[in-house]
């Protein structure tokens, strides 16, 4: 159960976890992000508390804020992108979060590195 957890050990968890993750609520704000020093996109703590249009290119502003209404509105439960950034495969994904009652609260990005996943083939066993 998550009231077991402090704050602390749930922010290390996630800190652990070979991702990057990012929330704006549902006023477009950034309120959190992953911390790492080998993170994709760097983020510094400056953003907290910008609209995520300020987080982003002008090139894919547009795209960003039509992901972000599409969530909102219920249109998707997921929006998926890759691409390729200095010889690397990243994979991007944006979740909306909701509460028990549905009412959106905001937007989770996350952000792997995929490059190596795209690698395994066959099986490995645990312990193997």
């Amino acid at each position: 159960m998550l009231e077991q957890f402090s704050t602390e050990i749930l922010e290390n968890i996630i800190d652990a976890l070979p991702l990057e993750m990012s929330f704006i609520d549902d006023t477009d704000t950034l309120r959190y992000y992953s911390k790492g020093d080998k993170r994709i996109f760097k983020r510094t703590p400056a953003v907290i508390g910008k609209k995520v249009q300020n987080c982003h290119p002008q090139k894919s502003l547009a795209k960003v804020e039509q992901v972000i209404s599409d969530l909102k509105a219920g249109r998707r439960e997921v929006a998926e992108f890759w691409i390729d950034l200095n010889g690397r495969k990243i994979y991007i994904r944006y979740f909306p979060v909701r509460d028990k009652a549905g009412k959106y609260l905001g937007t989770l990005e996350v952000t792997q590195d995929i490059t190596e996943i795209q690698q395994i083939t066959g099986q490995k066993r645990l312990l193997d």
